[in-house]
């Protein structure tokens, strides 16, 4: 008789989640959201490095794309439509960081935006036989245009000129959309190789981290944060909803990145539409 395959923890608990109905493993995955939210309020004190770090780890997630495509000389799985909302949101963020509050943000979105230039020109020019244009399908003015109507109506409140209030409310929009590209590439793939899934993942992390700051602020005020007076009666519920629904855009794929790197597979499989 052959002896028992061992099993690590980690396995065993993902193999018990992936018995589990769809409505469980939604339940499952919220209550594992709210018990780091609530490590990170008790272990961080100053939530404002949420943000930093945030930035900080889309950077890391940039470096992982430049070194796949200086070493494999390749783009393929990466959406070239994603890259240019980065680029577009970051922009118009470096714009009005240097008119509106000029910090260590201002350095960071600098850094990262001419990551994100540099991945544009290769993907375009050195690299553009590998790019997969026909399945990077998703049309840009379905996240510039819904993005610049809501900026319209909903900004913040305060002594700066309209236009560059507006445009503050622009790029916080769009950049909660702008990986929808990048998601419907991998979709129409459906197996994702190491470098593009480590990219996507890091932005989820930097995403988690930028929605469990406004939920901590919100917590420590009870709810009064929410309507800061001052900033626009809508402005502060509609960066929280944009920093919900960026969450919940990569939540999907992260639990599948998890799923494959502790079952030791370096390939990211999505499962088919329905």
């Amino acid at each position: 008789m052959g002896q028992k395959r061992y099993q690590s923890p980690a396995k065993k608990l993902l193999s018990w989640v992936r018995k589990q109905s769809k409505k469980m493993k939604i339940f499952m995955g919220v209550i594992t959201a709210i018990v780091l939210v609530v490590t990170l309020k008790l272990v961080v004190h100053d939530h404002n490095y949420f943000f930093v770090v945030a930035e900080a780890i889309h950077s890391i997630g940039l470096l992982v794309l430049i070194y796949k495509l200086t070493t494999l000389k390749t783009c393929s799985g990466l959406s070239l439509k994603t890259q240019v909302l980065t680029a577009i949101f970051l922009t118009v963020r470096l714009y009005c960081s240097f008119i509106m509050e000029a910090d260590i943000h201002t350095v960071l979105d600098f850094i990262t935006l001419v990551a994100t230039l540099w991945i544009i020109y290769m993907m375009k020019f050195k690299l553009k036989a590998s790019y997969m244009a026909d399945l990077d399908n998703l049309p840009l003015y379905y996240t510039i245009i819904p993005a610049a109507v809501v900026s319209f109506f909903v900004h913040p409140t305060t002594s700066h000129f309209l236009i560059n209030r507006m445009l503050w409310a622009f790029c916080v929009y769009l950049e909660s959309v702008s990986v929808l590209p990048q998601l419907r590439l991998m979709q129409n793939v459906q197996i994702i190789e190491p470098f593009s899934a480590h990219y996507v993942f890091a932005l989820g992390v930097a995403r988690f981290l930028g929605c469990a700051h406004w939920i901590i602020q919100v917590y420590d005020t009870a709810g009064a944060y929410i309507y800061l007076a001052g900033r626009g009666y809508f402005w502060i519920p509609m960066v929280f909803l944009a920093e919900m629904v960026q969450t919940f855009i990569l939540a999907d794929f992260c639990y599948y990145y998890v799923k494959s790197v502790v079952s030791g597979q370096l390939i990211v499989r999505l499962p088919t539409p329905v």
